[in-house]
């Protein structure tokens, strides 16, 4: 699991860097960029795309264990 959100997380992180029309310009995101501008949108993505990363990556390492519902 936490591999999907290390997935995710650099998928979103591409998204902000390259500065796709296509991802910027989808309906979801289209908030973030009303309410930021389109950089300061990037940077919210970019930002998100790190915490994926990060859980991602803790969870994998085994120093946290977020995704595990007992």
């Amino acid at each position: 699991m936490g591999w999907i959100f290390v997935a995710l997380g650099a998928f979103t992180i591409c998204g902000a860097m390259m500065n796709w029309d296509w991802y910027m310009n989808h309906r979801r995101a289209w908030l973030f960029v009303k309410l930021f501008g389109r950089n300061g949108a990037r940077v919210v993505y970019f930002v998100i795309g790190s915490v994926f990363v990060t859980l991602g990556v803790l969870h994998e390492m085994g120093m946290i264990d977020a995704f595990n519902r007992n």
